[in-house]
């Protein structure tokens, strides 16, 4: 359904992803894991459009067509929708107008003013305050609300990322449980996420991407098993009586 194929993307002279290549199967959750600074965001963002002239070199497609060089316009209308880190609502506007404005390529009105009131049950918190601003919102609840947005232009693919930076434990086991709801309806996401555990208990495929290049591709279930994930990206170290040369050798596989 989407894929990129040898992506590099630079800011300025600065290149960022290195002959990146991935997929992302129709109805699939995959995931993107890494450190700060990897790149994963930059994958999202190259992906629909907003950097400037970018990628460099490769090629995007979605649904068997080529989608880099499109604007961001362009591509939301053929059905990607992309929910930024840090959600990016728009505070001085209410709950409803923010989702009116996830709908601002849309045609159908009627069919919008239902989807409103899809999302509205959807996320039964946000429908007993449609009139409140979104900026006094809490962070789950503004989360919550960014995903409602993206979902208004009614995607194909809806790209997430980091939907739980910031956000109370509890909050962040509801925002998943979201994301499963909807790709259990039959949405497809590409996931980036920091909190590697639950992102990879979320998700049925993952990617993991140190300094801008891929290092690891498979099912979560065996990135989860697997020695160095756990060790580098889930906090266990199964080798404890490895010495430091080892544990060297070991991480040196990762740069």
């Amino acid at each position: 359904m989407f894929r990129l194929r040898n992506l590099e993307t630079f800011y300025g002279p600065l290149q960022a992803l290195f002959g990146l290549s991935l997929d992302v199967e129709q109805g699939s959750i995959v995931t993107i894991l890494g450190a700060n600074g990897a790149g994963k965001s930059t994958i999202l963002k190259t992906s629909v459009g907003l950097l400037k002239d970018q990628p460099e070199k490769g090629t995007i497609e979605f649904e068997g067509k080529r989608i880099d060089g499109c604007d961001t316009a362009d591509i939301v209308r053929r059905g990607i929708a992309y929910v930024p880190e840090g959600r990016e609502v728009f505070p001085e506007l209410t709950i409803s107008e923010n989702l009116q404005i996830g709908a601002y390529l849309r045609k159908d009105r009627r069919q919008v003013a239902e989807d409103i009131e899809r999302m509205l049950e959807m996320f039964p918190v946000l429908a007993k305050r449609t009139t409140q601003l979104a900026g006094t919102l809490s962070g789950g609840e503004q989360q919550m609300l960014a995903i409602a947005r993206g979902l208004m232009s009614k995607p194909k693919l809806l790209m997430l990322d980091e939907p739980s930076l910031g956000l109370a434990p509890a909050l962040v086991k509801e925002i998943f449980a979201i994301i499963k709801a909807i790709n259990q309806q039959g949405m497809t996401i590409l996931l980036v996420e920091q909190n590697a555990r639950l992102a990879l208990e979320t998700a049925q495929h993952g990617f993991v991407l140190e300094n801008g290049r891929i290092v690891m591709d498979d099912k979560c279930s065996a990135l989860l098993a697997n020695e160095d994930v756990q060790e580098f990206y889930l906090g266990q170290r199964k080798d404890k009586g490895a010495s430091g040369q080892q544990r060297y050798k070991r991480k040196k596989r990762w740069n």
